[in-house]
Formats: structure tokens, C-alpha cells, sequence
């Protein structure tokens, strides 16, 4: 279904690697899916990828730096979450607005001038990010399971999440590991598909794990700061998505996303976490369709 895996050299200013792969007829508008922290793109399923295609778009999915098969930064400061979460973010290697950058480049590489985005967590911020620093080249936003910035809304359950306890290094206690954490994350109203979760993370590990890759892009968002203001300030057709289940980004980080963003439309789903269950894909395509059939008619237009 996809045109297969290829890398574009030299992308953006930091001139990285970026591993991406293109579904659909490129003579559809474009969709940029930007996945969360320490994702892969192999994180926005085929078969999510698929409901798009079917609905008229194009869709290009890619490993953030640091993820993946795209460029790591091995040589980088040793991140201190404790330290950033603390209000000292020295060990930061780079901030959203270089991941935001990364995106872009791949846009350049790709031959597109804009595209509709799509970020998911960590995705939504530098999506967000995007919006406001190169609004030019944003046709669209669409924040699923993300938040601002304000360290007020959308925090973490870490309750929740604090005993999963830290990454085995070997594939089998990776892929156990990886199952219960997306397990205990998920969405308590929708089935959990341990086999696709399982088959994802045996994919994940042989493409590149990297767990101070995920720190880093973490360490990132801290040094990043609140973007509300600069969100009150975006003129761009945008769609929030977000669960009431959600344990790594409380509900209350897309609601303040949405209600930042003028014009915004507001999407909660009973008993969604921090997950893209399958049931749920021709929803989520829907609404994303939506917004950029509504945006294309009016862009046509003007």
C-alpha cells in the first residue's frame, strides 16, 4: 500500500535523516502524521493510514529525530528529566522548535509547500509548534492527545504510569514491557490489541530504540515552554481530539488546546486513553477528513 520506507537526507536546518514513508496518490492533499514521544511512525498503523487513503488524502508518516531510523544524537548532553521538570533545562539538546523545523525540511525534501498536520502526544506540541512558527506551510492542525505547554493542564498520572518501571534492553522483556506499559496507558472503553501491540514493539526494536532518544525529545518539551499565548494568536482551521481516559495527558490539556486556539473544534472521547484503538480509526479519519475537505473548499474559494 505504501510506496516503502526511504530516507531524505540533509532535511532543515539542522541538515538530519529523516525516515519517512508516503501512502496515496500524491495528487491528494497531504497529510503530515507526527507521532509522540519515543514513537516511531510505524505508530500510526497501515490500517489507520489505510482509512485516510480512502478518504482522498495523502498521507506521509516519519520517525521524529531521535526515533526510529532517523537521526539520533548519541553525542548529545545526557538529558536530566529530574532537573527539567525542576525548571532547569541546561541539558537540553534541542526544543520543539527544532523538531518543528525537522517537519518542515521534510516538507521541502518531499516538493510540498503546505500540508495538513496531524500530531499525536508529543506529535500535537510540535504540530502546534509548526502552526505558530511556519504558519505558511500549515493548512490544517489537527492536536490529538496533546496540550500546551502549561504545566497547569494535561499532566501525567504518574500513580499510573510510575510503576511500569524503566525499559528492558532485550527485544523479548522489551516487547512484555511495551505491551503492559500501552496496556496500562490505553483505553479502558475500547479492546486492547496485545497482538498488534506486540508485533509493533518487535518492529519498533529492530528499527532503533532508543531510550535516551526519548529523554531527549522530553527534556525538549520542558525547554519548550507554554505555547497558549502564541495559540490565541494562529489563524488556522484546527481539530482537538482528545480521551477522558487519557493517564499521560490529562483531558484538561486538549480542552485548554482547543479553547486557546480561535475557531477550534473541540472532539472528546468517553473512555479513549492514550492510544489510536482500532475501532476508533474511521472516527478519527472522519473528523480529519472533514477538517480538510472543509479547508481545501475554502481555500479553493478565497
Amino acid at each position: 500500500m505504501g510506496m516503502g520506507e526511504e530516507i531524505a537526507r540533509n532535511v532543515g536546518p539542522g541538515g538530519i535523516e529523516v525516515a519517512y514513508e508516503r501512502f496515496g496518490d500524491p495528487a491528494d492533499p497531504p497529510v503530515l502524521l507526527i507521532m509522540g514521544g519515543g514513537g516511531q511512525m510505524i505508530n500510526w498503523p497501515e490500517g489507520f493510514c489505510a482509512e485516510l487513503v480512502d478518504r482522498g488524502l495523502q498521507v506521509i508518516r516519519f520517525d521524529n529525530r531521535d526515533a526510529g531510523r532517523s537521526s539520533h544524537f548519541p553525542d548529545a548532553p545526557v538529558p536530566d528529566i529530574q532537573a527539567a521538570m525542576a525548571g532547569d533545562v541546561s541539558s537540553a539538546s534541542y526544543t520543539l522548535s527544532d523538531m518543528a523545523a525537522d517537519a518542515v525540511g521534510l516538507l521541502d525534501a518531499l516538493g510540498l509547500d503546505s500540508a495538513h498536520l496531524v500530531g499525536l502526544s508529543l506529535g500535537g506540541m510540535i504540530a502546534q509548534t509548526i502552526a505558530i512558527e511556519h504558519p505558511g506551510r500549515v493548512l490544517s492542525l489537527t492536536s490529538m492527545s496533546s496540550t500546551t505547554g502549561d504545566p497547569a493542564v494535561g499532566r501525567p498520572d504518574f500513580a499510573a504510569i510510575g510503576p511500569l518501571g524503566a525499559q528492558p534492553e532485550d527485544r523479548q522483556g522489551y516487547v512484555e514491557w511495551q505491551v503492559r506499559v500501552l496496556r496500562a496507558v490505553g483505553s479502558p472503553a475500547f479492546a486492547f490489541d496485545e497482538a498488534a501491540v506486540a508485533a509493533r514493539a518487535r518492529q519498533a526494536y529492530d528499527r532503533g530504540l532508543d531510550p535516551l532518544g526519548l529523554m531527549r525529545q522530553s527534556v525538549a518539551v520542558l525547554a519548550s515552554g507554554d505555547r497558549t499565548a502564541r495559540l490565541r494568536r494562529l489563524r488556522v482551521p484546527a481539530l482537538v481530539i482528545h480521551g477522558t481516559a487519557d493517564l499521560m495527558i490529562d483531558v484538561s490539556g486538549g480542552r485548554a488546546t482547543a479553547a486557546a486556539i480561535p475557531g477550534a473544534k473541540l472532539v472528546i472521547i468517553e473512555g479513549l486513553g492514550h492510544s489510536l484503538p482500532r475501532e476508533l480509526w474511521p472516527e478519527f479519519a472522519a473528523h480529519i477528513a472533514d477538517l480538510v475537505d472543509v479547508t481545501e473548499t475554502t481555500t479553493s474559494t478565497t
